[in-house]
């Protein structure tokens, strides 16, 4: 429990700890059923349904398999990794290994070190020197990046170019655990595949490149403005008061500076501790408050939020 949490707070966090909910997790079983259930029917059903309405309920649901696989990696719904890995491992979203994933996300987690160019694996910033060493074009992308919808259009893809870069890095290098992990994934990947080619009427192009990015990039509207650079550390992540459609996409990560200070707590607990001492957390945050994905969309649109380049890194 972090130690600037008062007494109170501390007791009405243990409190969401100890309830029936936290202790089962169900919510997060019944999730994953869900997920699993879902994607496999609408794959079984897709003869029926078309490849276009079938594309148009996959989308929201390996969007929502994102965030669930963030659940996996913070220790829900068991307190067994090697259980959560095997639960998380499957696919649905393509490109990203979730041991990759699990590794990096909790490495972003060292809040002293958000935001901070090659020190935070998911900083959207560029150091002074990279900046000065990027071209032009690759400075426009950066600054397109910094909207809305430059976020939506190519934040996906940079992301995808990023990681094409540094994991073929590794893989050349002899890394084995990079090997492993990618052979492992890759099998997955190809089965998975295998399976959309031969029950659905999918085509495998068009999952790839129509369903699984355009899901990658709705997950980035998430982490558009989820940190922003501070000199204190706990001004640098949002609160994000978005409306339930989104809230339950991201399965409540809007409310990030709660998840980053307590990311053991559950996505269903992630509002009511929030409401709960509101004020507290605002005030903890600098005022770090978007009122919903909406405000984003209206101010920064089409216009760059804050620079690429970070302020004092």
């Amino acid at each position: 429990m972090p130690h600037y949490f008062d007494s109170a707070h501390r007791e009405e966090i243990e409190t969401l700890r100890q309830r029936l909910t936290a202790r089962t997790e169900w919510p997060t079983w019944l999730l994953l059923i869900g997920v699993y259930g879902g994607w496999f029917s609408i794959m079984l059903a897709s003869n029926r349904l078309g490849v276009w309405w079938s594309t148009l309920l996959l989308i929201p649901l390996v969007v929502l398999w994102l965030s669930v696989q963030h659940e996996l990696l913070h220790g829900h719904p068991t307190r067994w990794t090697t259980l959560n890995k095997v639960l998380g491992y499957v696919p649905f979203a393509v490109w990203y290994p979730y041991t990759l994933y699990r590794n990096s996300h909790l490495l972003h987690h060292r809040d002293e070190d958000l935001t901070l160019p090659g020190i935070d694996p998911e900083s959207r910033y560029l150091s002074a020197e990279r900046w000065q060493g990027s071209s032009v074009f690759e400075q426009s992308l950066h600054w397109l990046n910094k909207t809305v919808l430059g976020r939506f259009i190519v934040g996906a893809p940079l992301a995808l170019l990023a990681l094409a870069r540094e994991e073929l890095q590794r893989l050349r290098s002899g890394d084995r655990q990079a090997w492993l992990m990618w052979l492992t994934h890759g099998a997955l990947t190809v089965s998975m595949l295998l399976f959309i080619a031969h029950y659905s009427v999918v085509p495998v192009w068009h999952y790839l490149l129509l369903i699984s990015v355009p899901a990658l990039s709705i997950a980035m509207i998430r982490s558009y403005y989820e940190h922003r650079p501070h000199a204190q550390p706990e001004q640098r992540t949002v609160l994000n008061e978005a409306g339930w459609p989104w809230r339950w996409l991201f399965l409540n990560l809007n409310f990030h500076l709660v998840h980053h200070d307590l990311p053991s707590l559950p996505w269903y607990d992630l509002p009511r501790a929030y409401h709960a001492r509101r004020e507290q957390w605002v005030a903890r945050s600098g005022g770090f408050l978007v009122q919903g994905y909406a405000q984003l969309w209206r101010e920064n649109g089409i216009k760059a939020i804050d620079s690429p380049r970070h302020p004092f890194h």
